[in-house]
């Protein structure tokens, strides 16, 4: 009996249970509350996620499996779903790159991706390469001032060492339009990168066939706040533009399609980045079809994944690592045919062997121990995952078709639409995460209180784009950095021979509303890098009073109840102004029936869940004399 036939017999013992009765459950469980607000996920993208998805949900989305068998080329239909090990080096030092590149393979890359920018000769070539089997090792080169001269040296290096043109593979990050993007302005100009195109396009066809020498660098977009509907509609739009521009110079379609490289992000959107992927590469098969291919071949995807830099953060930065590995796992499960996990420590400094260990173990256990190698296409068929699929595809095809109609990506770009877009979308999950309504463990919420990184921070900024230029720029950065600044701030003041400044939280009356504010307090001004001394709970206001004096603190929290706030702010705010000249007094919560008493009282400032943290942590830092960088 087949498996199919086994599963059938197997559930028809059990009744099925039609959604309007699952309904009517989830109604009477939810006791009154709105469903809606309750239940339904309103995506930064634009759509909306239920709390459960049926059989019955994938009606309408049948062209998704039927890809898979009229355009099997659209996805990865082999046995396995195996990927790429890929580890990037971005070090210019040449013996150390190499150093590291011949560790990476012996303990399990399969690809590199090295710093070229500094290599102009072939001696410089050889000592990057020295011992590493470019026939089986594929070699991307991430950064260089001139790409034919970097194609020329490595031309040079794989025919002194005899070997197979046939069987080298990799490529080369050339992407004029994002240069443009980042810096404001073309390299020279875009006709002469078209010309540079044509030069390594024609150069490589004849000596490197499975080379890529044009990249689509998504991961720019989502690095600088994009939504995955805007990663993956301005990165169709960016390919589409360089095809429109090179069919023009009478390259086919089937000669271009392989020769180009989209390279993605992978945040901590577990599920959606799965559907980013797939919906990438059905996206893909529809343009490619707009320009009549010979061999349907040239409808496949090349998709190389980087773990999101714009979720990284500096402090507990071992929390990195469990960031990393459900993006890894993302990427993985969406089919990505190679993958770069970013060392958890790439944030702050240059990785070391120890980290560069750790991000590549992350993969081989993938493969060894998680076995997500093994199946291909693990997420077809998920009701939810599907639907998620369907919903980024158009709204990353309605984004696509706006573009096109401004004239292309170029013209997008030129306009300011591009960047105008991202910045919405960044600004948006800027403002949520300084509330904390988005949450970044260890630097918005739930900070290690005695951490110290200003010693070990190598290189604060990922933006490196220099001054003004002709159009507006996009911004890649990391979405706690504001925070991160704020908390550097506090340990340069430190070394500068200054106390840490002193947060003394005044607990007292109910126990459990007390020991609430206090936590509450702790997290909230510990994220700026202050001491925070809290408190079991005074048994009287004036043991409070003589407690806080006693430490001296720059900033005295009251942390009790909305009911008994009166009393105890009267009783002690003004003893301990009068003792302690320049106290600031803060209250947690927000009794907003008692505030104007409490502001007579001696209170200075309400800190509560709709307080904006970082603005709140500025402005308090700011006044107990923390000059902010």
């Amino acid at each position: 009996m087949r498996i199919h036939d086994e599963n059938e017999k197997f559930f028809s013992e059990f009744t099925p249970i039609p959604t309007s009765e699952w309904e009517k459950k989830i109604i009477a469980d939810l006791k009154g509350a709105d469903y809606n607000r309750k239940l339904i996920w309103n995506t930064e993208e634009g759509f909306q996620v239920r709390p459960y998805y049926r059989a019955a949900d994938l009606e309408g989305l049948e062209y998704i499996e039927n890809l898979k068998t009229d355009q099997p080329q659209c996805f990865n239909t082999g046995a396995a779903n195996d990927w790429l090990i890929r580890q990037n080096i971005q070090t210019s030092d040449l013996q150390e790159a190499n150093r590291m590149a011949r560790e990476d393979v012996k303990r399990g890359a399969g690809a590199l991706g090295l710093n070229a920018r500094e290599i102009t000769t072939h001696k410089q070539m050889s000592t990057l390469l020295e011992g590493i089997d470019l026939e089986k090792t594929w070699v991307y080169f991430i950064s260089s001032k001139s790409y034919p001269l970097t194609l020329e040296l490595f031309f040079y290096e794989i025919s002194g060492r005899g070997l197979n043109n046939e069987l080298i593979n990799g490529g080369i990050n050339f992407d004029p339009i994002s240069y443009l993007m980042l810096h404001g302005d073309f390299y020279v100009n875009y006709n002469s990168n078209l010309e540079e195109s044509e030069y390594l396009l024609n150069t490589i066809g004849k000596r490197l066939p499975k080379y890529r020498c044009l990249s689509i660098n998504g991961q720019f977009f989502q690095n600088s706040g994009s939504t995955l509907s805007q990663e993956l509609g301005f990165s169709l739009a960016l390919a589409n533009e360089y095809l429109a521009s090179l069919t023009a110079k009478g390259f086919t379609i089937d000669f271009l399609a392989p020769k180009m490289l989209f390279h993605f992000a992978c945040g901590s959107n577990y599920f959606m980045e799965i559907a980013k992927l797939r919906a990438a590469r059905i996206l893909w098969a529809k343009i490619i079809e707009c320009y009549k291919p010979g061999n349907p071949d040239s409808m496949r995807m090349f998709i190389h994944v980087s773990t999101a830099l714009w979720n990284k953060t500096i402090y507990d930065p071992y929390v990195n690592m469990l960031r990393t590995t459900t993006e890894g796992m993302s990427a993985a499960l969406g089919q990505a045919d190679s993958l770069d996990i970013g060392p958890f420590d790439s944030a702050f400094r240059q990785p070391d062997d120890f980290s560069n260990r750790i991000s590549r173990n992350q993969q081989l256990i993938f493969k060894e121990e998680s076995y997500l190698n093994k199946i291909n296409d693990p997420a077809a068929g998920a009701y939810y995952i599907e639907t998620l699929t369907d919903n980024l595809a158009r709204h990353a095809w309605d984004l696509f078709k706006e573009v096109e109609g401004m004239g292309g990506m170029l013209e997008a770009v030129k306009a300011g639409f591009v960047q105008d877009e991202i910045e919405k979308s960044r600004e948006l999950k800027e403002s949520d995460f300084s509330s904390r309504k988005s949450v970044l463990i260890g630097t918005n919420q739930f900070p290690e209180l005695k951490e110290m990184m200003s010693g070990k921070v190598q290189d604060l900024s990922v933006n490196t784009q220099g001054g003004e230029g002709t159009y507006k720029k996009l911004r890649p950065l990391r979405l706690s950095s504001s925070f991160e600044e704020l908390r550097l701030s506090t340990e340069k003041f430190i070394r500068n021979g200054n106390a840490r400044p002193e947060v003394f939280l005044f607990t007292y009356g109910n126990l459990a509303m007390m020991r609430a504010r206090a936590g509450f307090a702790t997290n909230f001004f510990g994220c700026a890098g202050l001491s925070v001394t809290d408190n079991l709970g005074f048994d009287t206001i004036e043991e409070g009073i003589e407690s806080a004096i006693l430490k001296k603190p720059e900033i005295l929290v009251f942390c009790s109840s909305d009911e008994e706030y009166v009393e105890l702010v009267a009783k002690a705010a003004p003893v301990l102004k009068s003792a302690l000249p320049g106290l600031l007094v803060i209250v947690a919560g927000y009794p907003k029936d008692s505030i104007d008493l409490l502001k007579m009282a001696g209170v200075d400032d309400f800190i509560h869940m709709r307080s904006n943290l970082l603005d709140s942590l500025r402005k308090f830092c700011k006044q107990i004399g923390i000059p902010l960088t």
